[in-house]
């Protein structure tokens, strides 16, 4: 009796619609939780076992944070709507989508069959065509990333402390950041933070506070994103903790010693052991492939264009969400920010279930948020639309403030904001980075 009873309940089961979503970034869990009650099967995907909360990346690549304060397994993020029996979570990579078999081909060879398919596979790291520039230039994009990074610049001032030639010396204390939005200006303050505050008194032979940290940015200003005023604000801020700016610098060249740019001035060289990227991303190469077996022109992003429901032309069973998709709202472009994937996903979702309900779609509208830039120690920029009042600027302290309240809000769960919120009032009174732990290594066997 019982084991009709299961094969009764398996039938039921199989016999829902079948949704896949790919990614369990902000857009695949908004996504995932907004379908949690609907009768559907949903398989989510993902290269990785843990949701990242990227706003604070940063703080794990200059050690201000251990990797578990902005991450969280994806199994535990979703265990009450596992409860429900029709959710899956796969740790797997899609391969590439069949879109005229409804199928999402895996790399290991195996197919996931869909009847709806949600595409939130995110962006990559891209250096323009140049990807010779990855070694030299390591971007901020997963966790391995930013422990690479925080090998990489705990490692310069190691080495500084060992050389004894003054001009080589300074080199590894020459820091260099490549791109002007919120994770170039991010990365920029913090590494002034980390050599004057943090490292002095630690070493014998070098002073950290010599240390340079030089932000390169190809537009006229910083934060294109924001309104000339918070941009100009922002720029005063780094300047004053003691980065130096280069605007209208166009990189023409990354090697082991520096960075070769071309300015307005003419060429100039600058010397440092250590060059961060944080100039741009592209959207995963699954776009591109999705595109083109619908017909469609994806952008030099590699960004797929949907229509107003976020579905695909010709295909309404396909919708692209967050970093992947070139989406429109009121006329004007969706940011690729986390707020936008976390309302695309629900409304992807939504309109999924219309579909099945034999309802008409909505189109997405994006609600602006504001945008929030952290520059160091006191120093932030925040922008806060406020409809026909205008909009709210806010800089320096008092932004500062706004911005961590705001991010512990919105990170994973009670623990990763209490550890995140121990972890900073450690640092903010101490000035202390116990992050800075550095893996060592795998030694060579030897023979």
């Amino acid at each position: 009796m019982a084991a009709c009873a299961g094969a009764r309940c398996e039938t039921v089961r199989m016999a829902l619609p079948r949704v896949v979503i790919i990614g369990c970034g902000f857009g695949g869990l908004a996504a995932v939780r907004a379908l949690a009650q609907a009768p559907v099967d949903v398989t989510l995907i993902d290269r990785t076992n843990h949701h990242l909360f990227q706003p604070l990346l940063y703080q794990v690549a200059t050690a201000g944070l251990s990797a578990p304060a902005v991450a969280a397994p994806v199994r535990h993020i979703l265990r009450r709507q596992m409860r429900s029996g029709r959710l899956t979570v796969l740790q797997a990579e899609a391969h590439r989508v069949d879109v005229g078999g409804h199928r999402v081909l895996l790399e290991d060879g195996s197919a996931l069959p869909y009847e709806h398919l949600i595409v939130a596979a995110g962006a990559i790291n891209s250096w323009f065509g140049h990807d010779d520039w990855a070694r030299h230039a390591p971007a901020l994009k997963t966790l391995a990333d930013a422990l690479a990074i925080r090998a990489r610049v705990i490692g310069a001032f190691e080495r500084a402390e060992r050389c004894s030639d003054p001009a080589e010396r300074q080199t590894w204390l020459n820091f260099v950041v490549i791109g002007g939005g919120p994770t170039g200006v991010e990365l920029a303050g913090t590494l002034v933070e980390i050599a004057r505050h943090t490292l002095p008194g630690e070493f014998r032979h070098i002073d950290s506070r010599q240390a340079r940290v030089c932000l390169v940015e190809g537009a006229e200003r910083l934060l294109g994103a924001f309104d000339p005023e918070s941009s100009a604000s922002a720029a005063a801020q780094l300047q004053r903790l003691g980065v130096e700016l280069l605007t209208s610098a166009r990189v023409t060249a990354i090697d082991d010693g520096g960075v070769t740019l071309q300015t307005v001035q003419g060429e100039q060289r600058l010397a440092a052991r250590t060059v961060l990227w944080a100039a741009g991303v592209a959207a995963s190469p699954l776009g591109r492939q999705i595109a083109a077996d619908c017909g469609l022109q994806a952008d030099r992003a590699g960004r797929v264009p949907v229509l107003p429901d976020l579905s695909l032309q010709g295909h309404p069973e396909i919708s692209v969400i967050g970093d992947i998709a070139t989406a429109f709202s009121k006329g004007q472009p969706v940011p690729g920010v986390s707020p936008a994937a976390k309302q695309m996903g629900r409304r992807a979702a939504h309109n999924l279930l219309a579909r099945l309900q034999g309802r008409s779609t909505r189109a997405f509208i994006y609600a602006d948020y504001g945008s929030l830039a952290t520059l160091g120690r006191k120093a932030a920029v925040v922008q806060l639309p406020l409809g026909r009042l205008g909009t709210l600027r806010l800089s320096g302290y008092a932004a500062w403030l706004f911005w961590l309240f705001a991010h512990v809000y919105f990170l994973i769960g009670f623990r990763n904001r209490l550890m995140v919120l121990t972890d900073w009032a450690w640092n903010y009174w101490t000035f202390a980075r116990h992050a800075r732990v550095v893996a060592q290594a795998e030694a060579a066997p030897r023979p």
